[in-house]
């Protein structure tokens, strides 16, 4: 899977004000992070408020980002969940040949044990050919699949091809690289990890940061790929702010307040989830003025 090496985004759901989904919105953001230079675009994961989609809007999503893309980049689905049957069924009915791969997060909120991660992965696995990216996030699930757990699904599937790796443990991440097979890819998803990941072996990031500032964090990950550290380093220390600020106060609200200050979007969230307030907002205009024209 070459072609998911580098920078994917996790893209948001920009909804209008009755919180319908704003799909002239998705498009731009779509366009303006293929015009900055990502690799791949990632659908319907945490970061596009899945779980507060019903099944007709996440078609609409779907649709949208596939006839915005026009075939131009790889597209990543995100189909997970805390009930293996209905991810199962879930994934038997799915037939996209727009899409490369599929993410699914691991088990949330059911707290499994790490044979009960195994066994749900596994019977992903054995219903579908298409390659699967795990996605670890203990942080939202409750639970931290261990690298002795992503290395066994590693070795014992071959269309489980790689883990967006999220626990923040760059300890974690250096176990599964010393270990994983040759061709499975670690691929970090905290954008603060992002460049250690990608110096130590991995294969690049699914970044949320990265859709709001795609020609800049594009090139930090392309520069580490080749091994130019001193130079991936001096913008990692230009995002690092960034990086910060958006998961203040939840995601996706600062990605979106980001998208509002550029124009490209409205900062509206479903409940549970509210914008950004003010205070947040306002440092965020402060850090993404000198990579974009705002005036504000």
């Amino acid at each position: 899977m070459k072609e998911l090496i580098g920078t994917g985004v996790a893209l948001v759901t920009p909804f209008n004000e009755d919180l319908s989904i704003d799909t002239n919105a998705l498009t731009r953001i779509v366009n303006f992070c293929i015009d900055g230079g990502v690799d791949y675009l990632v659908v319907l994961g945490t970061t596009g408020e899945s779980v507060t989609l019903n099944k007709a809007e996440k078609i609409q999503v779907m649709d949208t980002v596939v006839a915005a893309n026009a075939g131009r980049l790889p597209l990543v689905l995100g189909i997970g969940g805390n009930s293996t049957y209905r991810i199962v069924d879930e994934i038997k009915s799915f037939e996209s040949e727009h899409f490369a791969a599929i993410l699914s997060v691991s088990p949330y909120y059911n707290r499994p044990t790490q044979e009960g991660i195994y066994q749900h992965f596994k019977a992903i696995s054995e219903v579908t050919n298409k390659p699967i990216i795990l996605y670890n996030v203990p942080g939202r699930t409750g639970s931290n699949m261990l690298p002795a757990t992503s290395l066994r699904l590693a070795h014992d599937f071959d269309n489980i091809i790689g883990i967006k790796e999220a626990s923040g443990s760059m300890v974690q991440v250096q176990q599964i690289l010393q270990h994983k097979p040759e061709d499975f890819m670690v691929i970090s998803g905290d954008d603060i990890t992002a460049l250690p990941t990608v110096l130590a072996g991995g294969s690049g990031v699914i970044s949320v940061l990265g859709q709001g500032v795609p020609m800049e964090f594009s090139r930090m990950i392309k520069l580490a790929l080749q091994g130019n550290a001193a130079e991936a380093y001096k913008l990692h220390y230009e995002l690092q702010d960034g990086m910060d600020l958006i998961f203040k106060e939840g995601n996706p609200a600062g990605i979106k307040a980001i998208f509002e200050l550029l124009g490209l979007s409205n900062a509206v969230l479903r409940l549970p989830l509210i914008e950004a307030t003010e205070g947040l907002k306002a440092e965020l205009s402060t850090f993404i003025k000198p990579f974009a024209k705002i005036t504000a």
